[in-house]
């Protein structure tokens, strides 16, 4: 099973406007709400949120053969890094796609996670995997904002592809 370059770039594009949404709600959350310990692995929004916006950092360096970094650092741990830093991430993964092809999407990519084991997938793969554990977070998010008394924004793919952009 292979999916086009076209559906990749557009699941690509749908993650990024769900996280942009997320982001403009927890612009105005305050700090305790951010810091809120939901009891979750990643504990909190602003944890969550980091934990999204990593995941996607090491996924994106794997895809272009960077180097490995840390994949979460204290520093993470700020708005001003998820507001500004993370849709810049986004507008990489974009130029990124851009260039992929039916073709490339196919491509076996070889990494390392963050336990030091060696895998190889095909891009299609990773790309897929990109957007739906993002989904799943963004799900955890809106599940912490409704528990605060907050509405989510709607974040599903329909109301995406409804959206006139």
């Amino acid at each position: 099973m292979t999916i086009g370059s076209d559906i990749l770039r557009t699941q690509l594009d749908y993650s990024h406007w769900a996280n942009r949404r997320l982001i403009d709600i927890a612009n105005q959350l305050t700090a305790e709400e951010l810091a809120r310990d939901f009891g979750t692995a990643d504990k909190s929004v602003l944890g969550t949120l980091v934990h999204v916006y990593a995941s996607e950092r090491t996924w994106l360096r794997r895809l272009v053969g960077a180097p490995a970094v840390t994949f979460v650092t204290e520093a993470d741990y700020r708005m001003p890094v998820i507001e500004e830093d993370w849709p810049a991430l986004g507008q990489r993964w974009q130029e990124w796609a851009g260039g992929l092809t039916d073709a490339n999407a196919e491509k076996p990519i070889s990494y390392k996670d963050l336990r030091g084991a060696s895998w190889e997938q095909p891009v299609w793969q990773i790309v897929l995997h990109v957007v739906n554990h993002g989904s799943h977070h963004r799900g955890q998010v809106s599940g912490f904002l409704r528990s605060m008394g907050l509405t989510p924004p709607p974040l599903d793919l329909i109301r995406y592809y409804r959206e006139d952009r």
